[in-house]
């Protein structure tokens, strides 16, 4: 039920700022039509066109239609004009948040989530996971280097800390180069060596860019695509519909989940459509490659090796250290 409520809070907020919005558009517009009489009768007069042209789209009169969208246009530049003479070009009545639907939510017929709603929803499910407190902590601003070891790790030929430096790059490259390069990450490796803090890193910083950014771990998304399959809250349906439309879309844990049949298609048809539609996506697990394989079906754990730049984590547990900075909640 909290994500179903989350929809109606927001749908709440929207519309109130609406509102707000109309009453001031309103107000503004009746300033204007008393000090400039001409601008009530261009506004009516372009309403009763758009009807007529409407009638003579019906009936297939072209000619009509074009003599009347003549008119409209000779109407709206003297309307420019009079706003610009008027009221130094201060043309917009109501100041909507979000120019796209005007603080519906939707646009299009037919309707469809506007990206301001799309993110007003991810935003409250990040409260709701606390997640917005984390990111203030977990980020490249606190990401400590004296966390890894410069002890060489034989079997890898260098230390963990030169490996997190390597992290370092290609996951600020991946940031760097998000809106040029269509790119996904796979990191992998034990837990408690940060998989998850440079998640959130990759989050925030994304999210700093004004894009769309949906965090979720696995086990959390498989609950959500059961409960949809089996109708026991209608709420999570907005949650999937951002899983393929966010610009980026992360998963953590993954591994943990309790697999079904249900869930494992689910999930290959999240990864491959993102793929189709070039979405990035950034995922972390604890499995090794070879554990992956074991775990997941082939065309998944093709997806991962085909399309996915592997990243890999190894050395000590960092949540044993007592210098811990912001990786103490998580992995």
């Amino acid at each position: 039920m909290r994500f179903k409520n989350a929809y109606r809070k927001v749908m709440r907020e929207m519309q109130a700022e609406r509102d707000r919005a109309d009453a001031l558009h309103d107000a503004r517009r009746k300033e204007i039509y008393k000090k400039v009489p001409r601008l009530a009768e261009i506004d009516r007069e372009l309403g009763e066109i758009g009807i007529q042209i409407a009638r003579f789209a019906i009936s297939g009169d072209s000619d009509a239609i074009a003599l009347g969208r003549e008119k409209t246009d000779a109407l709206k530049e003297e309307r420019l004009i009079l706003m610009q003479k008027s009221f130094r070009g201060k043309k917009d009545l109501a100041k909507y948040n979000c120019k796209k639907c005007s603080d519906t939510g939707y646009i299009g017929i037919p309707a469809t989530a506007c990206v301001c709603l799309k993110q007003r929803l991810i935003n409250e499910y990040y409260s709701l996971s606390n997640l917005r407190e984390v990111l203030r902590d977990e980020n490249f601003g606190t990401f400590d280097m004296q966390l890894f070891s410069e002890k060489i790790v034989e079997n890898e030929g260098l230390s963990p800390r030169m490996n997190m430096e390597t992290v370092f790059r290609v996951t600020n490259k991946f940031v760097k180069n998000f809106d040029a390069e269509f790119n996904n990450l796979l990191l992998f490796g034990d837990t408690g060596l940060g998989k998850t803090f440079v998640c959130h890193c990759i989050a925030k910083e994304i999210l700093d860019r004004g894009r769309t950014v949906l965090y979720l771990t696995v086990p959390r998304l498989c609950k959500v695509i059961e409960d949809s399959r089996f109708n026991r809250i209608s709420a999570p349906d907005e949650m999937l519909e951002a899983v393929d439309d966010v610009d980026l879309l992360v998963l953590d844990d993954l591994g943990t989940e309790i697999s079904t049949i249900i869930t494992s298609a689910a999930l290959f048809d999240i990864i491959n459509q993102r793929l189709l539609t070039r979405k990035h996506t950034v995922i972390s697990t604890n499995l090794t490659t070879n554990e992956l394989a074991t775990q997941y079906s082939d065309r998944i754990v093709s997806r991962f090796l085909g399309n996915y730049q592997m990243v890999k984590f190894f050395g000590e547990d960092i949540r044993v250290k007592k210098k811990y900075g912001g990786f103490e909640r998580r992995s």
